[in-house]
């Protein structure tokens, strides 16, 4: 199903977490499950992945994820303040670690001005202590049919949250404790 280029991130980031004793979940639009579907892939992901969300529709993504309606109003579904937003809300429905979230335009349809075909929001929060957490949030812009779009979407989420799990110190254990 995944290439081994998406199976290795996988495994790479699992082999991170596992070793600093955090974990991951996902909030997906676009991408519909691939991402957790590349985590799951991996033997022994229970230990580190804590689950995912595929929030198509807006209302869910408000009821599941507790992404603001005036968010959605403001900046449209695919925007990185709704790609915080999810990622936040996927950290705090499955208690985790890390979350990671997407939300785009995978075509062939869908494109608005600004947003053509290739676009997508990805969001990613951490919790830092009991009360701390940080988001951030960017937006690139894939090549290719709905299914090229996707399989970069899950590539380049895997990437980044890699390479932010390797540049950032592990939590203290007394962190850890109060989760």
């Amino acid at each position: 199903m995944f290439d081994r280029d998406i199976l290795g991130l996988s495994e790479t980031l699992g082999s991170l977490l596992a070793a600093r004793s955090e974990t991951v979940a996902c909030a997906e639009s676009c991408t519909g499950g691939l991402l957790a579907g590349a985590l799951t892939a991996v033997a022994g992901s229970s230990a580190w992945f804590h689950g995912g969300l595929v929030t198509y529709d807006n209302a869910i993504k408000t009821r599941a994820l507790e992404v603001r309606e005036t968010t959605l109003r403001q900046h449209g579904a695919v925007s990185e303040a709704v790609a915080r937003e999810m990622a936040q809300g996927a950290l705090n429905a499955m208690s985790a670690d890390w979350a990671l979230s997407t939300t785009g335009i995978a075509g062939p349809g869908g494109a608005v001005h600004g947003k053509p075909v290739g676009t997508v929001c990805f969001g990613m929060t951490r919790q830092l202590a009991p009360d701390v957490v940080r988001t951030i949030a960017l937006t690139r812009h894939f090549d290719g049919d709905r299914s090229a779009v996707r399989l970069a979407s899950v590539r380049f989420a895997l990437e980044w949250l890699i390479e932010h799990v390797r540049n950032e110190p592990p939590r203290t254990g007394r962190e850890q404790a109060a989760r």
